[in-house]
């Protein structure tokens, strides 16, 4: 197996591991969960972090984005959020008497959309074409959004109060779905025993900048995929629209096999490699396939991961 040997990626290299190193410090025990955020982000796709309230989703977020000094907004997700609080409006001004646009927190580097769940599908559906064409539409002037733009969601259980369930066009838009988990009970004592997180959080300074993202989004689209593990993720595909016939999901779609390629790319790249092997399909395709398998019904999510496990173990690699 090839590494990538370019003075350039050497830097970008040493940026990732700086950066993985830093977020050890404040989330412990979650490295297989960071490496999946940083894929997701530099394979170019949106992360939704599905999990109790508690377990780390918010500061996962907010040390990437010291890290990688990205111009960050947070929006906080309720009942009574209407779409022009996410995009902007046009308000009237009486000095230049027209009307002027003031941009909403979605025009961020880095958005936080904090328990999404939680708004109404008409504002939950305001995200769409951001997340989609990096750029959004207000009373028929379209508005880019800025580079690299990269939308991070947190939604909690759904059979929590006062959630809606996201649609299946809304959930098609992630990347990737990821859920931190509760630490293991080592990882917790030094958790009750150590420094405050918040306090390591607020001391963290940028180690890479939004130039390199897209760099890095650059020498990802180098990483190589062979035709036999193009033939691959094929076979993955069609393995979950053969059992999609048999249950109430639907199998992945051409979007959803696009994204399963580009984020087995990005983990090539993190792992140091120029081209795909089957493991980095593996290391990526419960958390792309998962929340694209799960029918609306299932309030506990656990459906998806588990068809996402078993196509993944029932598909040989030649």
């Amino acid at each position: 197996m090839s590494a990538v040997t370019s003075q350039p990626n050497q830097q970008m290299f040493q940026r990732l591991d700086a950066i993985r190193s830093e977020v050890s410090k404040v989330i412990l025990d979650k490295g297989h969960e960071v490496d999946l955020a940083l894929a997701c982000l530099i394979a170019g796709g949106h992360l939704l972090i599905e999990d109790i309230p508690g377990v780390g989703k918010t500061t996962l977020v907010k040390a990437l984005a010291r890290l990688l000094n990205l111009k960050t907004s947070r929006i906080q997700f309720t009942n009574d959020l209407l779409p022009a609080d996410i995009l902007g409006s046009s308000i009237y001004d009486p000095e230049r008497k027209n009307f002027v646009f003031h941009r909403g927190p979605i025009f961020a580097q880095l958005v936080l959309a904090d328990e999404l769940n939680r708004a109404t599908p008409k504002t939950q559906s305001a995200c769409l074409q951001a997340m989609e064409e990096k750029h959004v539409t207000v009373d028929g002037v379209t508005h880019d959004l800025p580079e690299p733009f990269f939308m991070v969601a947190t939604q909690n259980p759904r059979q929590q109060i006062g959630t809606f369930p996201l649609p299946e066009s809304q959930l098609d838009r992630f990347l990737m779905r990821i859920a931190m988990g509760y630490p293991s009970r080592e990882a917790e004592r030094k958790l009750l025993l150590g420094e405050n997180r918040l306090d390591i959080l607020d001391n963290l300074k940028p180690i890479a900048n939004p130039g390199d993202i897209l760099e890095m989004r650059n020498a990802t689209n180098t990483i190589h995929a062979s035709e036999n593990i193009v033939a691959y993720i094929q076979n993955v595909v069609a393995q979950t629209r053969e059992r999609s016939s048999r249950s109430l999901t639907l199998g992945l779609s051409p979007r959803g096999a696009l994204g399963l390629i580009k984020a087995a790319r990005a983990w090539a790249f993190l792992q140091k490699r120029t081209m795909i092997l089957p493991e980095d399909v593996q290391a990526v395709a419960v958390a792309v396939m998962s929340h694209r398998l799960n029918p609306t019904d299932d309030i506990t999510g656990d459906t998806g991961t588990r068809m996402a496990e078993d196509v993944i173990a029932a598909v040989r690699v030649d």
